[in-house]
């Protein structure tokens, strides 16, 4: 088990964003957290990349996971993938990927050209725009470099925020045929997502938050034709009409 979370609370003042939230997440799976507006799902990431103060047990790769920096999480293989992106705006797409990969330059890896081609081999499009300042590109294509950026850290668990936030439909089904990609190569996901749909039909097990708290889990193919889902994040009634 890579991730392990027992009565993860997060404290906003006296309000409780997230209460009591205890899941886990697998080598090379793909896991879930859906939910509406407000639920807590943001909040839970932020806490597991050492963001926020959080109360509760978290176990990474088997070592406490609360309480350490978002540098040493990372560098040790936790990778967030922001909502805001926060991209570096009057950089180029390489110079972003490049920063990347930071850490593991400083450990001393000199082999990031393959990591590079790789990412590049992903998103096509980032290597066409590979000169072009991160600010002058679409909302789609700084999504694309926002994940792009992250693999340059060679994550063991990447975590990503939201990823079709804004997008148009088209590029959606872009990120997430991406994101299918990475999972046939292996690669450990805990996607947050208000898409349920695409999310569900990624994941392998989901767990959906309301006020900040797990209210079902399960495997993704059941949450996906569990009637409270259908209804209240498919849009659909259990007989599956619209």
């Amino acid at each position: 088990m890579i991730l392990e979370v027992e009565n993860l609370t997060v404290r906003y003042g006296a309000v409780e964003a997230v209460r009591n939230v205890s899941f886990y997440v697998e080598e090379g799976e793909v896991v879930t957290l859906i939910g509406p507006n407000g639920a807590g799902k943001t909040t839970t990431l932020m806490a597991l990349a050492g963001l926020l103060p959080a109360e509760g047990r978290a176990t990474y790769r088997g070592r406490p996971a609360l309480g350490r920096t978002t540098e040493a999480l990372a560098a040790d293989g936790l990778v967030l993938v922001p909502e805001r992106r926060e991209l570096f705006a009057e950089l180029t797409v390489e110079d972003n990927l490049l920063l990347g990969a930071f850490t593991r330059y400083r450990r001393g890896e000199r082999n990031l050209k393959a990591s590079l081609e790789h990412v590049y081999g992903l998103f096509p499009r980032l290597a066409e725009r590979r000169r072009q300042l991160a600010g002058t590109m679409s909302g789609g294509e700084q999504q694309m470099l926002a994940i792009g950026r992250a693999l340059m850290a060679k994550p063991r668990l990447l975590m990503l925020d939201e990823p079709s936030l804004g997008l148009a439909p088209l590029i959606v089904q872009e990120i997430f045929r991406t994101l299918a990609q990475l999972k046939q190569h292996g690669t450990t996901i805990l996607l947050v997502e208000q898409n349920a749909k695409a999310a569900l039909a990624l994941a392998d097990r989901g767990y959906v938050l309301e006020t900040g708290e797990i209210q079902l889990s399960g495997p993704a193919g059941e949450l996906a034709q569990d009637p409270r889902v259908l209804e209240s994040y498919l849009g659909l009634r259990a007989g599956g009409e619209a």
